[in-house]
């Protein structure tokens, strides 16, 4: 495993395994049933089209942008892996885990009806519904770091149990979910990751627990579509900072170009970039760039 602690995409790490992994290798971890997921996402008038399961790739990411770059992919296509051997998160970074120990795919949209401007909210939508999605089937509290990591609760401390990554893909946006489940704790890569496991979760099923994600993703994007892609009227903004653990937080922002700033976290704005109030007395919203939490909420 060699992602830091606020690299994006899924937290995970690796134990040494067989040069060959045998699919019931690990009887706690089984595999997905692809056909029972394609039954229960996959309708007329729905949003997912095609939903495909493979045992092993390098990103599912790298693999459905391809596909859509040769047309080969429609929007709603759901790309899952039971393995991913080069995946990547934000800014390059580059993080693996056992089989089948989480949830990875990706999913195609095109939004083509909303504004290109607007579609930097596309990765906050889909923390809203990843977390809505995983409270109601795994019975576990979560809450948001900016821009696009899941928090959970292990031993009282907040931990990273999933992480999101977009991609553009010509006249659409490839989004990658990265979900920590049955990692145990002998497997964590760094003291900042964790899992729905860890976290006291009342279902670690991968099935339901997919569909459950994919579900909410489809109510929260037909929701901001049908908005035109604005975050207000759909209500995303305001569900957003509701769950967002950043605000009301000191955070250190390590932007491009070796830049820090340092400062309370205030909102998250029309933009969907996350506004810091410094000690200078300004205002500066951040668009891009890594967060830190350096105090929690009421810290002295």
């Amino acid at each position: 495993m060699t992602q830091s602690p606020d690299d994006e995409g899924t937290p995970g790490g690796q134990r040494p395994r067989p040069e060959r992994s045998e699919r019931w290798s690990d009887l706690d971890r089984p595999p997905l049933n692809a056909a029972g997921l394609r039954r229960g996402l996959v309708r007329a008038g729905g949003l997912w089209r095609q939903v495909d399961v493979v045992q092993r790739t390098g990103s599912t990411n790298s693999d459905l942008v391809a596909r859509a770059a040769e047309g080969k992919a429609e929007e709603g296509t759901v790309l899952v892996a039971e393995e991913q051997t080069a995946a990547r998160g934000r800014l390059d970074r580059h993080w693996t885990a056992p089989a089948r120990s989480g949830l990875s795919f990706s999913v195609l949209l095109r939004p083509t009806e909303v504004p290109v401007a607007r579609w930097g909210w596309l990765p906050l939508l889909t923390g809203v519904a990843v977390a809505t999605g995983l409270s109601r089937t795994a019975g576990v509290d979560t809450a948001l770091k900016w821009p696009n990591d899941l928090l959970v609760t292990v031993g009282g401390k907040e931990r990273k149990a999933a992480g999101i990554l977009a991609e553009r893909a010509g006249d659409g946006v490839v989004i990658g979910v990265g979900i920590n489940v049955s990692l145990r704790a002998d497997e964590l890569p760094v003291p900042t990751a964790g899992s729905l496991a860890l976290a006291g979760a009342v279902n670690t099923d991968r099935d339901p627990l997919l569909r459950g994600v994919l579900r909410s993703l489809e109510d929260w994007y037909g929701r901001w579509r049908a908005a035109g892609g604005d975050p207000a009227v759909s209500g995303l903004q305001e569900t957003y900072a509701a769950g967002c653990a950043t605000l009301g937080r000191t955070v250190r922002a390590e932007l491009p170009g070796d830049r820090v700033l340092v400062g309370e976290a205030v909102a998250v704005d029309g933009d969907g970039r996350l506004v810091l109030a410094t000690g200078a007395g300004v205002q500066e919203p951040v668009g891009a760039g890594d967060i830190v939490h350096v105090r929690p909420v009421g810290g002295g």
